[in-house]
């Protein structure tokens, strides 16, 4: 008679006559023991080296472990994206079908998965599960307090090939390497001109529109970048943030510093290409490049007969 052994963890079963398949990783397996040294018991648990997470058994940390090598076996048909896991796979094959089942009652926004519904439907809840541990901060959503968390641990897990920096974001990674590949992918449709992110190509688009979204509360005035309007906001705070270690001034911009510094370096990196006099800022150069091409009135006298004026140009 065939016996019959069940494990207590796992659906699972086998006999000592004839093997049965492990349902999840799909193994087979001659015996429970060797069932149990794999998959694992309750009481057990097995400790990833690289970032010390805590698993059931060695078939989820076989699965962890290819985030490490960076894995990704499930490829898209188009062959453009691969994914570590099916799941994942199958979420983004949406994105080619057009299939958008998930519907926001709020805007009527459409997503290819409910967890995308979910985490969108924080915007209109302003719903921020997700508390950094150390400072206090939210999050919409759990990637997002990762990525935060590297401001804390500086950990920089992105590393640029070319020229070994290191990124605490995959984005930024992406960023950076068109410095070296010269790539410009987000175009003005109005100009032409290029740009390597899309953040600048939002703000030059600005100078077509001629939209200036950011105001002061204070005067009204409106700016098309909220950089401008935080330097704008000091002229009434009086706020100047930014502090000569020499000799203590204080300024309410990152350039004014940077500018007065050269006072005491010494440093005018400004040069006039004609005559080799050098400046400080770039508009005294600018001022100075006059003398050489400006056109000058010059009085004379003018002699019976003449034609010529009582100024004429030299340059």
């Amino acid at each position: 008679r065939e016996s019959q052994h069940r494990c207590n963890f796992r659906n699972f079963s086998t006999s000592t006559l004839k093997p049965k398949s492990h349902s999840s990783c799909n193994v087979a397996k001659s015996s429970l023991s060797e069932h149990h040294r794999d998959v694992g018991t309750s009481g057990k648990s097995i400790r990833c080296d690289v970032f010390g997470n805590t698993f059931k058994n060695k078939y989820q940390i076989k699965k962890h472990h290819q985030i490490h090598k960076g894995v990704k076996p499930n490829a898209c048909n188009t062959r453009r994206r691969s994914f570590r896991s099916r799941s994942q796979q199958k979420v983004h094959m949406k994105i080619h079908t057009g299939d958008k089942l998930h519907s926001c009652k709020a805007c009527g926004k459409c997503f290819s998965c409910g967890s995308h519904l979910t985490v969108h439907m924080r915007v209109h809840t302003g719903e921020k599960p997700y508390s950094c541990q150390r400072c206090g901060k939210s999050f919409n959503q759990r990637v997002h307090l990762t990525v935060h968390m590297r401001v804390h641990t500086g950990e920089k897990p992105y590393s640029c090939e070319t020229c070994g920096k290191n990124f605490s974001e995959r984005g930024k990674l992406t960023v950076h390497m068109r410095t070296h590949t010269g790539e410009r992918p987000y175009s003005c449709q109005s100009c032409g001109k290029s740009f390597s992110e899309r953040g600048p190509l939002t703000v030059h688009m600005r100078t077509h529109t001629g939209e200036k979204p950011y105001s002061c509360e204070t005067c009204g005035k409106n700016f098309s970048e909220r950089g401008q309007l935080t330097v704008h906001m000091r002229t009434h705070t009086g706020e100047k943030p930014y502090s000569c270690e020499t000799c203590g001034k204080n300024f309410s911009e990152r350039g004014q510093l940077t500018v007065h510094m050269r006072i005491h370096t010494g440093e005018k990196p400004y040069s006039c290409e004609t005559c080799g006099k050098n400046f400080t800022q770039r508009g005294q150069l600018t001022v100075h490049m006059r003398v050489h091409t400006e056109i000058k009135p010059v009085s004379s006298s003018v002699k019976c007969g003449s034609n010529r004026p009582d100024w004429f140009h030299i340059r």
